[in-house]
């Protein structure tokens, strides 16, 4: 047998074997109980793990929360995806990636509050085909916040001076060394207006609601799961299981075996949480608060990441 017969044999083993092996990993795919995804959404939302949570593990960067989605919608035993979300919201953009790669799955999505679905939280759950929560849990907070702390006079009374050396007029609005021009000001909130706008269309789209309603509700209040559910925010009040039942009804199963989607946290996380990630934070007011305590709201450059 000649050199090149020999090499054209063995190129057709191994693409045989690789067609049996493909067609073996199929049917072993097939033979696989229905499952439901339970893919977890906790603390603060942002776009990655740089992200200012520092030593928190419960953090929800978008791009492993959209890796789960992705995985979940590709894997054909997975019949329907429960977001567990346990959140006090998160930076605009993480939070609209997430609300954006949802309402791309072909698959039925139940979101379930379990204490906390706030601002950015929210945002994602209203993309969901239905939304449970918790009688007590802690809903919307349709807001935006780029508040932070400035040290002006702080700086004067002990002699301090912000030696102002910029290209660009307004290349240091938001510092916390000098006080904010009104021009300043009036651009910021202008900025932070537009973004709390798209909030509400996003909320009117999503759950189908009348826009001057939702735009009467998005005053940054958080609602409790009870008072949610007859201002229609959310579709019904319950736990896990009624989340389950519900997302079993709309994949048309009867039995499936709920699946935890987990993020395992590696020492590679905890060292990338030691430098701060700035934006613009969805709702870090109350809901907030509520439910991870004071951290520090200093960092100026909230507002100049999304300026910039």
């Amino acid at each position: 047998m000649k050199k090149w017969q020999f090499i054209i044999v063995i190129l057709g083993i191994i693409f045989l074997v690789s067609f049996l092996v493909s067609k073996t990993i199929e049917g072993t795919e097939s033979l696989k109980p229905d499952r439901i995804a339970v893919i977890p959404i906790y603390g603060p939302i942002t776009v990655d793990s740089s992200s200012d949570i520092f030593f928190d593990q419960s953090g929800s960067p978008s791009t492993v929360v959209i890796d789960a989605i992705d995985r979940a919608d590709k894997d054909s035993s997975i019949k329907g995806i429960i977001l567990e979300i346990n959140s006090p919201g998160g930076t605009v953009v993480a939070s609209r990636e997430i609300s954006n790669r949802i309402k791309k799955v072909n698959k039925p999505i139940v979101s379930w509050i379990r204490e906390v679905g706030a601002s950015g939280a929210y945002w994602i759950a209203s993309s969901t085909d239905y939304i449970i929560a918790d009688p007590m849990s802690i809903t919307g907070s349709i807001g935006v916040i780029g508040s932070y702390l400035e040290f002006s006079e702080l700086f004067e009374k002990y002699g301090i001076t912000y030696e102002r050396l910029v290209g660009g007029d307004l290349k240091d609005t938001g510092s916390p060394y000098k006080q904010l021009t009104p021009k300043e000001r009036e651009i910021l909130q202008l900025k932070i207006n537009k973004i709390h706008e798209s909030f509400v269309k996003e909320v009117s789209n999503n759950r189908k609601l009348d826009y001057d309603k939702v735009k009467d509700l998005g005053n940054g209040m958080f609602y409790l799961g009870e008072e949610a559910l007859d201002l229609g925010l959310i579709d019904e009040l319950g736990s896990k299981d009624e989340a389950l039942n519900k997302i079993k009804s709309l994949a048309n199963i009867k039995e499936a075996e709920p699946v935890s989607f987990q993020r395992k946290v590696g020492i590679t996380d905890l060292l990338a949480r030691l430098s701060a990630y700035n934006s613009f934070y969805i709702g870090r007011g109350i809901g907030f608060s509520l439910f991870s305590g004071f951290k520090d709201e200093s960092k100026y450059s909230n507002i100049l990441k999304q300026v910039v």
